[in-house]
């Protein structure tokens, strides 16, 4: 309300649609929400127009008839709606953003805000081009929310959306409903059957994820085989089959969804009762997202990792992808030595590769200061931009750095699984929230093994002070876990050190 641009971190239940809708309604002029799911979108809509004294909601996405939208943006420039919702593609489209910007809108709010870092686990290219959009819109305030962003996903929606002087509110962390728990296993036939009948004695509904899609589709056929209600969900399945799946476990006609992480976005049903996860997430941002997922009716909830250290594996080999440096150079080239700005489509094109592939390889390249992504999409030549052979040598450089943090992302996850102390200290700790007490409800709290947090005021680094190492450059003191401490640094990711060596090699000075 005072204009500032903000970002607000907040749990799922905890009033981040009411952190718009109110403001909406006291400042003069429409409100813009990027939302990206069409079912979200109608939900939000939906419950908007249910209510009195809103302004009036309307979608325009790709769902609607040509005729639908018309009449859509018809409403907002005529002043008709207080709230417009729109898919991040759709503001790739040159007369969507002219459209929007007639109707100059006093607030921009960017819903799962996280999909636009390259660190959070919905990374979705559409968003890189909102920080231009929000210019071509006239520069309305900007609202980011998100329910799980560490650090370094707030310090990249914070760039990428080009917030100025932006206030951050990072609020409640913790679901202290959710009781965290990991079973180990060495043997992976052992693993399954432990999943199969955790998820046959839960309470019910629950999700249970795992890392592929031939695991969700196998998975959900032995649960089925046993008698229960399951379906499998990933993104190879048809869109009107993932629906069906969606629709059934929303009104309750399945028991139990086997899915991939393409599953769960914008699902708000309160009673889900477990989570469960057959092999371990990316990164304890990906995890604990697909855990919220359960338990929003406040009521007991269990989250539930299965957890062998053969499956780290396979999410370290995606955190140590490479890009291809001549597909750098030649997209690099290829923009340079365009008549001017050209569209992705026609890039990929002459690339043979996916429009996701290329999204990738122009996050790096605009990094590197050599591509420019327009308002309307379109990829240009910035002021000054290197030539594409340095262009391509920064942005793997680039790559390289990425690829370190994505890989300390994944040994944190190892860190949550392998623990004996707090799960909840551990997790919460990642976020940034400091967490005094043993919570008591996990398994390591009831086995007994969890050990206190040192007092900050004795702590030799404070939780969350900031460090220098003179390798890694600057950090910030995460968490202590037993006589090792845990440092978020700026350009290698998270680092778990011997306390011990830091003090007595002085590695580590308060910056």
């Amino acid at each position: 309300m005072a204009g500032r641009d903000t970002l607000v971190v907040m749990p799922t239940g905890a009033g981040k649609s009411a952190v718009y809708q109110v403001p909406a309604l006291l400042l003069d002029g429409p409100t813009v929400v990027v939302s990206p799911l069409i079912a979200l979108q109608r939900d939000q809509v939906a419950a908007l127009s249910a209510r009195a004294g809103t302004g009036g909601a309307v979608h325009a996405n790709s769902t609607l008839s040509e005729k639908a939208r018309h009449e859509a943006f018809a409403a907002l420039q005529a002043g008709n709606v207080e709230f417009f919702f729109l898919a991040p593609e759709q503001l790739g489209k040159p007369e969507v953003l002219d459209a929007v910007a007639q109707a100059e809108p006093s607030l921009f709010v960017v819903d799962e805000a996280h999909c636009i870092s390259a660190w959070g686990h919905d990374f979705r290219p559409d968003y890189l081009r909102l920080g231009s959009a929000v210019e071509r819109l006239g520069s309305p305030r900007v609202l980011a929310l998100t329910a799980t962003a560490s650090p370094p996903v707030r310090d990249e929606i914070i760039e990428r959306l080009r917030l100025r002087d932006p206030v951050q509110l990072v609020r409640g962390f913790d679901r202290p409903n959710l009781h965290l728990s990991v079973e180990a296993f060495r043997d992976e036939d052992q693993k399954r059957e432990a999943v199969v009948l955790r998820a046959m004695g839960e309470q019910k509904p629950g999700i249970v994820y795992t890392a592929t899609r031939k695991s969700a589709e196998a998975l959900a056929q032995v649960l089925a085989d046993y008698g229960m209600t399951a379906a499998a969900y990933h993104a190879g399945m048809r869109a009107s089959a993932r629906s069906q799946v969606q629709d059934a476990f929303l009104d309750g006609s399945l028991d139990v969804v086997v899915a991939t992480t393409a599953f769960g976005m914008g699902i708000d049903k309160a009673d889900v009762r477990f989570v469960i996860h057959a092999e371990v997430a990316d990164s304890i941002d990906s995890y604990y997202q697909e855990i919220g997922r359960a338990g929003r009716d406040a009521q007991r909830a269990e989250a539930v990792l299965f957890y062998r250290p053969e499956d780290l594996g396979l999410r370290t080999f995606f955190a140590s992808a490479t890009p291809d440096v001549q597909k750098l150079r030649k997209v690099a080239t290829l923009v340079q030595h365009a008549d001017g700005p050209v569209q992705p489509t026609e890039v990929a094109r002459e690339m043979d590769v996916s429009a996701t592939r290329l999204a990738g390889l122009v996050n790096l390249l605009e990094q590197a200061g050599a591509v420019e992504v327009r308002a309307d999409g379109a990829l240009d030549e910035p002021d000054n931009a290197p030539a594409p052979p340095d262009a391509a040598a920064l942005a793997a450089e680039l790559a390289e750095s990425h690829k370190k943090v994505e890989r300390s992302r994944v040994e944190m996850m190892r860190g949550y699984a392998e623990t004996s102390g707090c799960r909840r200290q551990y997790v919460l700790a990642y976020f940034g929230e400091a967490y005094d007490e043993q919570c008591g409800y996990c398994d390591n709290c009831e086995a007994g093994t969890a050990s206190e947090q040192p007092d900050a005021a004795e702590s030799p680094y404070p939780l969350q002070s900031k460090v220098r190492h003179a390798s890694w450059g600057e950090g910030i003191v995460m968490r202590y876990e037993g006589d090792r401490i845990v440092v978020l640094f700026e350009d290698v990711g998270y680092r778990t050190l011997s306390l011990a060596t830091v003090q007595e090699r002085g590695l580590l000075v308060l910056a």
